[in-house]
């Protein structure tokens, strides 16, 4: 009888509704069957974690080190400094450009005047040049004709206005002297002439002449002889004999 009931509380088999398919029963009830993870959820955690390394490794290795929160607060009043000192310096360079601007307008303004003022110059020029032409030549002719002398004794002195011209000049000046032979009458009451101190003169085709030499004390010029030489105390170029 225990034997029996073994065998039949072991494995029974019962033909329920008709099924011709055996119920097997077991000894401890239904067996559970064990759980395993779905595929795509492994895939997708394994993968999880190896990005997440992937990320660290990189950061460790490759990228700059992270900021403490001192650091950053730092970085961030440095900006701030670095912003501020950027809006100064624009200010001072739109400043800069507005002065630069108002340098180049004043710099054009005085381009035009000078060059105004260089054709005022050359007019001048030209009409001196028709107004010497136009003047009598000289009596003694030479290489360097005096056309003209104003001459005046004023404070001691000898003032002198001349108006020379050169021959074949070629436009190129050349360095020369001028030399005052003065004649008149001393303070004894006689006559002298004086020899006085060559002046340096830079000859063109056109030169006027203008300036003062000192005369001995007591001297009244009546006449002045003008010497024009190539150097003081060189070779006559020209001459020509002057009333005071």
């Amino acid at each position: 009888m225990g034997c029996t009931l073994e065998v039949l509380s072991s494995r029974v088999f019962v033909r329920m509704f008709g099924s011709s398919k055996p119920v097997v029963l077991e000894r401890y009830g239904r067996r559970r069957s064990r759980w395993r993870l779905p595929p795509w959820l492994v895939l997708l955690l394994l993968g999880t974690a190896l990005g997440v390394a992937g990320v660290i490794v990189v950061q460790e290795r490759y990228l700059p080190a992270r900021l403490s929160a001192a650091d950053s607060v730092k970085l961030q009043a440095d900006y701030a400094q670095a912003d501020a000192d950027r809006m100064r310096l624009n200010g001072e360079l739109a400043q800069t450009t507005q002065r630069l601007d108002a340098a180049n307008a004043d710099k054009k303004k005085l381009a035009e005047q000078l060059a105004d003022s260089q054709a005022g110059i050359e007019r001048l020029r030209e009409d001196l040049v028709t107004a010497i032409g136009a003047l009598p030549p000289d009596p003694r002719g030479g290489a360097v004709e005096v056309r003209a002398g104003k001459l005046a004794v004023k404070g001691g002195a000898l003032s002198y206005e001349l108006v020379l011209t050169r021959d074949r000049a070629g436009g190129k000046a050349i360095s020369g002297a001028v030399q005052f032979v003065v004649a008149g009458e001393s303070s004894r009451g006689g006559e002298s002439s004086v020899t006085l101190k060559p002046v340096a003169a830079t000859l063109g085709p056109q030169a006027v002449l203008r300036g003062s030499a000192p005369l001995p004390e007591g001297l009244r010029p009546r006449q002045v002889t003008v010497q024009v030489l190539d150097a003081p105390g060189g070779r006559l170029l020209g001459m020509r004999v002057l009333l005071v």
